[in-house]
């Protein structure tokens, strides 16, 4: 079982989380505040923050963070899933890429970064505790969370985007319909990474989770037609 893998996809199927830094203003106390963030192909979570925030202030003053997400639809809450990410916060100077990438899954946020007091954040992960449920309780092993060829797919991702969008809708709307039984002719595919696809459509997400680690971004679309052939082989 890799519990650094599970960690990474629920990390990557969830949008939000409660961000814990530590205070400026109340020296030595933590201070929690809810953010969205993305993973990055490299696992690293993405956040945007305003310069105005106390969480940004106290960022900059000590970058130390932690972030917890958790599986929403669970009943009960000390057995349902989720992850804890502890890490540093650090800036991103050059944003375009990330910048790009952020408003595809978060497209209301053109309008905070019109604003120019909004900024990209990096947190780059030091350890991960992962809660998959009632004695599924692991500290992840860092060395197998980041993917080994992030580099590629950070590369691809937009050329395959184009692809899977334009060439290969049907195939879209089919597992759609398959995995969740909805029938949504303009989901568009917005992200694309070795565990997985997005899909959104308006507000609504939808995350497709690969059986297995892919190792080249090559791999994708045979990944993806696979999913077909489970429900119809």
């Amino acid at each position: 079982m890799n519990t650094a893998r599970e960690a990474r996809q629920m990390l990557r199927s969830h949008r939000y989380g409660a961000l814990c830094t530590l205070s400026k203003k109340l020296e030595g106390y933590p201070f929690g505040s809810i953010t969205p963030y993305l993973v990055n192909h490299d696992g690293g979570l993405i956040i945007l923050i305003s310069t105005l925030a106390e969480h940004t202030k106290n960022i900059l003053n000590n970058p130390r963070v932690s972030l917890i997400t958790h599986n929403q639809n669970a009943p009960h809450i000390q057995t349902q899933g989720r992850v804890t990410v502890v890490g540093d916060a650090h800036l991103i100077a050059d944003r375009a890429q990330t910048e790009a990438r952020y408003l595809r899954y978060f497209p209301e946020a053109e309008s905070y970064l019109e604003m120019h007091d909004f900024t990209f954040y990096r947190i780059l992960p030091i350890a991960i505790r992962y809660i998959g449920g009632f004695g599924k309780i692991y500290w992840a092993d860092l060395a197998d969370y980041s993917p080994k060829k992030f580099e590629a797919y950070a590369q691809q991702e937009t050329q395959l985007l184009t692809t899977l969008n334009t060439q290969q809708k049907n195939t879209l709307q089919q597992i759609l319909k398959e995995q969740f039984g909805v029938s949504e002719p303009e989901a568009l595919a917005i992200g694309l990474d070795c565990d997985g696809l997005d899909l959104r459509s308006g507000e609504q997400m939808w995350r497709l989770d690969f059986a297995e680690e892919l190792s080249e971004p090559g791999q994708a679309l045979p990944a993806l037609k696979q999913l077909t052939r489970t429900q119809n082989p």
